[in-house]
């Protein structure tokens, strides 16, 4: 039976219950929730920087290491859904999220270990010292490499969906909690680009360099070791936070009937897809492009000052990552009051068009490195750092905007916030498939660089600014506690609420 829209006594004194409940989780609570964002995006930056190189010198060749990274994807498709709708129906008594935070963290652990010790598992199963590719190796790499990317998806789904519990319909708080959880990526970045740009991480773990492994091998090794610490740190520090908040409804309704949603949804999925199309080219090849495009290095050169020149190019890359990161954190703090003042459909809108600008000049830029000297003439590079730190803008707002979008819908129709994280994932998983599978045909029909990605991602990012700006639901900017309670216009005639879950009902 479907519940009029009328309150009783006890819906009342139920849903005033609910609010007191969830004013009782404070702030700091919610800041170290956030915190494992800074543990898992250590090791996402360290995949960034650190993976694309290494794989070049395991010797897969530059045109097919992109489908290297469709592990992600594939992964993400499967894993977030199923993960977000097990953990908003799982029963234990240590909560619903934390078992899958746990289970992620000691499968990254696993992976990062497997990881950095791939070619050393290489040799023991046979790889010749002499040969450029080295099979097993890769293998060893490519298993470890697809469960990091598993566990990622474990790890990001039941956090983000957590902190959508704690702040319930408060759309400040979760414009905030989101902004937490962008900040210690941003810390998580500063430190893993950090870690990746030092170049002698092997002084400090001697031990990593065997036979089979180098000194840029047991730098990755050493790299990945920091990162087990970290994440256990921040993993901890987040499940003992604060305690979960019941929550009953699922969200399975939503996912199995998607052609039931509303329009204003869609153009989330939409923006959200076309943002991470502009995205990922950029994120899988920052430092690739460094060493072969700005340093015109070359990483399986038989010349060592070429080698030289690219290894040089992409430290330089993880530098400029880090300064993206800090501009990342520090535009992460103004995104809340940012997003009361102009709208979040706006804020992201401005953002993908600053994005599309960005990635123009790296185009520009890239055309006049071609024709100067290598290395690249100090010019250059105070160009090409300025691109990476001003792309620190556009990211902090992708990182945070469309969870709180889709978090404060989700709560509006009392959904669940797990499964709901895993379908806005698809959104981000589609365009990395589109990404990996098409980039490194595309820029080997062009003469084997990675400008035509980064056209295309201009391009994609110009369209989702132009469709966050004009179709994306406009917000009202009034505080939370005065009216509207919902801030977020969906018009939601298609749906009718049951004591269990909304019902989607077809449109008079």
């Amino acid at each position: 039976m479907s519940v009029l829209p009328t309150f009783s006594t006890s819906a009342a004194t139920g849903a005033a219950k609910k609010k007191k409940d969830s004013r009782k989780i404070r702030q700091r609570q919610l800041f170290r929730v956030s915190s494992v964002a800074a543990g898992i995006q250590f090791g996402w930056a360290l995949q960034l920087s650190l993976l694309t190189p290494y794989v070049q010198e395991l010797g897969i060749p530059h045109t097919f290491a992109s489908y290297i990274w469709l592990c992600g994807p594939i992964t993400g498709m499967i894993v977030q859904p199923i993960v977000g709708y097990y953990s908003d129906n799982c029963g234990s008594r240590w909560g619903r999220r934390r078992p899958f935070l746990v289970a992620g963290c000691v499968c990254v652990i696993i992976a990062v270990l497997i990881i950095g010790f791939s070619a050393d598992l290489g040799h023991l199963f046979g790889d010749s010292m002499e040969s450029t590719t080295k099979t097993r190796a890769i293998v060893m790499f490519v298993l470890g490499f697809w469960l990091l990317d598993l566990a990622n998806n474990t790890l990001q789904g039941p956090c983000r969906a957590l902190l959508a519990d704690l702040t319930g319909r408060s759309q400040k708080r979760t414009r905030r909690a989101n902004a937490f959880f962008s900040l210690f990526m941003a810390i998580g970045n500063i430190l893993g680009f950090a870690t990746g740009a030092y170049g002698n991480w092997a002084k400090v773990f001697p031990f990593a360099i065997t036979t089979a492994c180098d000194m840029a091998c047991a730098n990755l090794k050493s790299a990945f070791f920091l990162d087990i610490i970290m994440l256990i740190f921040t993993t901890l520090l987040s499940i003992t936070a604060a305690p979960e908040t019941e929550n009953k409804a699922f969200f399975w309704e939503l996912f199995s009937t998607m052609k039931t949603l509303p329009r204003q949804m869609w153009y989330i999925l939409l923006v959200t897809a076309l943002t991470w199309v502009a995205w990922f080219p950029f994120l899988l090849y920052d430092t690739d492009w460094m060493g072969h495009e700005i340093y015109r290095g070359q990483p399986d050169s038989r010349l060592q000052a070429r080698t030289d020149l690219y290894n040089k190019g992409v430290r330089m890359g993880s530098f400029g990552l880090m300064l993206n990161s800090v501009v990342l954190g520090l535009t992460s703090l103004m995104v809340e009051p940012l997003c009361r003042r102009v709208g979040p459909s706006y804020l992201w809108g401005f953002a993908d068009v600053i994005l599309a600008f960005c990635f123009a000049g790296i185009v520009g830029i890239t055309k006049v490195a071609e024709k100067g000297r290598s290395p690249p003439s100090a010019g250059v590079l105070t160009v090409v750092l300025l691109l990476f730190s001003i792309l620190g803008i556009p990211l902090a707002v992708t990182y945070s905007v469309p969870y709180a979008l889709t978090a404060s819908y989700t709560s509006s129709i009392g959904g669940g916030q797990g499964l709901s994280m895993g379908v806005l994932n698809l959104a981000v998983v589609i365009p990395q498939v589109i990404i990996s599978l098409g980039s490194g045909p595309w820029d080997q029909a062009f003469g084997g660089g990675n400008i035509p990605s980064f056209l295309v991602a201009s391009g994609a990012a110009l369209i989702g600014g132009v469709l966050a700006i004009s179709k994306l639901p406009k917000t009202h900017t009034k505080r939370d506690h005065k009216p509207p309670p919902i801030e977020v216009e969906f018009p939601t005639p298609g749906i009718r609420r049951t004591r269990s879950a909304p019902v989607f009902s077809k449109m008079a």
